[in-house]
Formats: structure tokens, sequence, C-alpha cells
């Protein structure tokens, strides 16, 4: 394994949008940045089911492991780990009502729905360089 390989973390990650598009993030304790849902991969795991996985540990909401649309996987600048990249499976899921209620667990200080549209500084670089942007040209007039 070379360097590059060690500093990557592969996670899988959950795009849900409300009513209003605003996509729901998540803030890990002790970490400044918002970011979507999820996290690492277990061994073994697919990357379909550490989404499912994670959601639910992290906001206490079962998702439909049928209703999850794979958007891409994408290599960004980690938020919290200096030096490293993330490499993130990123799949969106409908909206789930009880997800406006939703509640953090586990390692999860707060959440937030956040507008991809808005410039903020405290956005994980996964969010501001690649999922925002798509987010935005997807639902753009005329887009497909």
């Amino acid at each position: 394994m070379n360097g590059a390989e060690a500093r990557t973390i592969r996670v899988s990650a959950v795009v849900m949008r409300d009513a209003d598009g605003r996509v729901l993030n998540v803030r890990k304790r002790g970490t400044a940045s918002l970011m979507l849902p999820g996290g690492k991969h277990e061994p073994g795991e697919l990357a379909i089911d550490t989404a499912v996985r994670e959601f639910g540990e992290e906001l206490g909401v079962s998702l439909e492991r049928d209703a999850l649309r794979l958007i891409g996987v994408f290599r960004a600048r980690a938020a919290n780990e200096p030096g490293h990249v993330v490499e993130a499976t990123v799949f969106e899921h409908p909206f789930v009502a009880p997800a406006g209620s939703a509640k953090p667990h586990a390692e999860i200080e707060a959440l937030e729905w956040v507008d991809p549209r808005d410039q903020r500084s405290d956005m994980a670089p996964l969010n501001t360089d690649i999922i925002f942007p798509k987010l935005i040209g997807d639902t753009a007039p005329g887009s497909s």
C-alpha cells in the first residue's frame, strides 16, 4: 500500500432533501464542519449497507435500502483529518418524515438542514466542492 492509499478514508454518505430542497447535514462532536450523514465502512460491508447503518446510528432513522439511489463515488479533502482525502460513495434517499425531527445520536453533536446554494465556511469540502454544485445543477431548469 502506498502513501496515497494510506491517506484515503472510505465512507458512505446520504443526501436527504426536504420539500424546500435543503440537505440534511450533521456535525460530529468536537469538529467544526457540517457534512452529510454517513461514515466509515466496516470490514466486508457494502457501501449501501454502510449508508443505511450509519444513518440509523447517527440519527435514529431507518432508511429503505431499496430507496437509495447512487449519486456517485467522489474524492475530496477530508474535513476533519488533515492530510487525508475522503473517498465517498454518496447515495440519495427520498425524504423520510421522521428525519425532520431526527435527533443526534452516537458521535453526532448537531444536525442542520442546509440550502446547497448558501455560501458557508462551515461545510465539509465534499459538500462545497462536489455534492452541492451537483445538486444545484440537477435541480436547475432544463437539467436532466
